[in-house]
């Protein structure tokens, strides 16, 4: 891209705007302002004028302030509760030691545009200089009330430390990974660390590349409260009215509840089913050793269970494991008085088991040693010993509501 013929030629540089839809409102909460230039056959996008190492700062930044000040003057037509996301990476913002653009926003301010509808979409990924520098400029924008989004997360994100640190309003999260079924697993992870994070920092998360509905089911799932993506709208030169998506949305978000709650159904009934039948076996052979259990449950649940083992209240283990191996069931006396409380909600389900008297089915979760995502059921045999039964992957496949 020429750099020197889209700065002599300003006038065909403007913002495409690219709504924001919330999914408690299911409505335009905000736009993103999107660089485009227009030439004689066509108009084109100036990510890669903004991407290239090779032309100056000082022009970028020319061509995003205009940017900026022909998005804002637009904004004026929305509704004062819609935000403006402005796409900065480190290098622009930093620019000037980011007064030239704070000034500029001032402004607006003093046009009466209220900077809280301003939200920075930072990326610093690649950024060289002082973060000590580049951090208090984020904080100084936020005494004018300015929001901070972190942007583009995806499966390859290793930076939480900068996000413990940052603290952002918002973090975008990048969908293009579930196209690949190689990161699917892998993603999954990281988002579920994301969503713990965002919810200890007070952070929003944003879904964005949203091509395909199973996308926004997925972003819906996981907590998502804002959505972008073609899916849902392209970028346009034009605003939309804020309720274009309202039908829509409330349809797929009635089919999405429909589906999980058919999903809770099925893991409530099969819980309810595991207790009977492990109380059943456990009742029958309250006199007998643990190896003499194993082999009771094991008449009832061969095609269901691969694992179990007891352990008391404190988490230690009291007996071996009994593990279903190529060779049969063998019996693994090395995890005897080994401790698993420090396994997530360990604690917290021995206490309900405790108090309720009745079996718990985990969450889906993968395994440390056969590294596929199964089940555990766990059930109070009596005050200090706890009965823990794995459940296999290929029941779960075969029970795809469990999955």
């Amino acid at each position: 891209m020429d750099a020197l013929e889209i700065l002599s030629d300003l006038e065909n540089v403007f913002p495409y705007f690219q709504p924001i839809f919330s999914a408690d409102e299911q409505q335009v909460i905000a736009y993103e302002v999107l660089g485009r230039y227009r030439t004689e056959d066509n108009i084109i996008s100036l990510g890669p004028f903004f991407k290239d190492d090779q032309i100056p700062d000082e022009y970028k930044f020319e061509v995003d302030l205009l940017l900026v000040k022909k998005a804002l003057e637009k904004a004026f037509d929305l509704e004062n509760d819609i935000s403006i996301f402005l796409n900065r990476n480190a290098e622009l913002l930093m620019y000037g030691h980011g007064e030239p653009f704070l000034q500029e926003l001032l402004a607006f301010e003093k046009k009466g545009f209220n900077l809280s509808r301003i939200v920075l979409e930072i990326s610093d990924r690649n950024y060289r200089g002082d973060l000590d520098q580049f951090d208090h400029l984020l904080q100084y924008y936020r005494t004018y009330g300015i929001k901070i989004a972190i942007s583009s997360i995806d499966s390859e994100s290793h930076h939480f430390e900068r996000i413990g640190q940052l603290e952002p309003d918002i973090l975008k999260i990048n969908l293009e990974a579930l196209k690949s079924t190689a990161t699917g697993v892998n993603f999954n992870d990281v988002l579920f660390t994301l969503s713990l994070l965002a919810r200890k920092i007070g952070a929003t998360l944003l879904f964005e590349n949203i091509e395909m509905s199973y996308q926004l089911q997925f972003a819906w799932k996981n907590g998502g409260r804002y959505y972008q993506g073609f899916y849902l709208y392209p970028p346009e030169a034009e605003f939309i009215q804020r309720d274009f998506l309202k039908h829509r949305l409330k349809e797929k978000f009635h089919d999405f509840i429909s589906y999980e709650k058919r999903k809770l159904e099925g893991v409530y009934l099969a819980t309810e089913y595991f207790h009977v039948k492990v109380q059943e076996i456990v009742m029958k052979n309250k006199k007998v050793g643990y190896e003499e259990l194993f082999q009771a449950v094991v008449k009832e649940m061969d095609q269901i269970a691969f694992r179990m083992y007891i352990c008391d209240e404190d988490g230690f283990q009291k007996s071996a494991n009994f593990f279903n191996g190529k060779n049969g069931w063998v019996i693994q006396s090395e995890y005897m008085n080994k401790n698993w409380s420090w396994r997530p909600y360990f604690l917290e389900n021995i206490i309900k088991m405790r108090n309720e008297r009745k079996g718990i089915l985990s969450d889906l979760y993968c395994d440390i040693e056969t590294g596929e995502n199964i089940r555990t059921f766990s059930y109070p045999m009596n005050e200090n010993e706890y009965l823990f039964i794995d459940i296999s992957y290929q029941y779960l496949f075969e029970h795809d509501q469990l999955l």
